[in-house]
């Protein structure tokens, strides 16, 4: 029993770690910026193939690829928002109105994106094995990328949470969060800071899809379920909240992990009753106002 438990813990807090980058990312988007990014799970998808090219061709370490995919796709973002995004905040009427045709913008970068990496890969579905040593935690038996791919997790998670309450930047991003109105007034450049949101949000997903290629085959179209569970952890850890969206991913990690125990096929529909008793129960989520 002590190690069906041991085995369930782990196996979510490793799958945990992976929403939790995943929500961030869009907790930033969104929460700050009001860009629902469907296309959010493309990113991740560009992070997962990016780590296993590198890989497969010129035998980069997938850790070492934390380091590249990260920064380009954080740029990229960038330059997404200082492009598109920011043209359609400038042209609409109101911030509802942005809402509304970003939503639409980033249906059509999502296919864009998947149709990118479809003539790049294929269709095919893709893997490849990297640390795959057993190792025993108090008799339970884990493959070595899932543990190296929570501690990076949980790594990435604290030093973003650091950066987001200790430095300036950080403190800006909130500002902006709270009151975008007022943090432009006190001096905020507010565009910047709604552009280096967007890219960290990539950057996030980018970083995550690093991870999950340690341990998953993927293929181009796998963006759209990361997006969907993305979106779940956010309602769940409160709309804007960033800490909300860390500590909701491993919960719906932990969640999932359960489910799986007793039927693999069931951890999705969970998560869809979850979210649907959130906007009939709490729609703010756990952390939000």
């Amino acid at each position: 029993m002590f190690l069906a438990v041991l085995d369930v813990v782990i196996g979510g807090l490793i799958t945990g770690g992976i929403y939790a980058l995943i929500a961030v990312g869009l907790s930033l988007q969104y929460g700050v910026g009001r860009v629902l990014n469907i296309s959010h799970g493309e990113f991740i998808m560009i992070g997962a193939f990016s780590t296993y090219s590198l890989y497969t061709v010129f035998g980069i370490s997938p850790l070492i690829s934390l380091a590249i995919c990260g920064p380009v796709l954080f740029v990229i973002g960038y330059l997404i928002h200082r492009t598109l995004f920011e043209f359609l905040r400038n042209k609409s009427e109101s911030i509802d109105a942005f809402a509304d045709s970003s939503l639409l913008a980033s249906f059509g970068l999502l296919f864009i994106i998947q149709n990118i990496a479809l003539i790049i890969w294929k269709a095919d579905i893709r893997g490849y094995s990297y640390l795959d040593f057993s190792a025993n935690i108090l008799g339970a038996v884990f493959v070595g990328n899932r543990l190296i791919a929570l501690l990076s997790a949980v790594v990435i998670s604290l030093v973003f949470y650091i950066f987001l309450t200790r430095s300036r930047l950080g403190k800006a991003i909130r500002a902006a969060a709270e009151d975008p109105v007022t943090a432009q007034v006190l001096g905020v450049k507010i565009h910047r800071v709604l552009a280096i949101c967007f890219g960290l949000g990539a950057l996030m997903a980018g970083l995550a899809g690093v991870l999950i290629s340690m341990m998953y085959e993927m293929q181009p179209t796998m963006g759209l379920e990361y997006t969907i569970i993305a979106i779940i952890v956010v309602v769940l850890g409160g709309l804007g909240s960033i800490t909300g969206s860390l500590i909701g991913g491993f919960i719906l990690g932990l969640i999932g992990s359960i489910v799986t125990y007793f039927d693999a096929g069931l951890s999705l529909i969970a998560y869809y009753i979850i979210f649907i008793l959130l906007l009939l129960i709490k729609p703010t989520g756990i952390f939000g106002k």
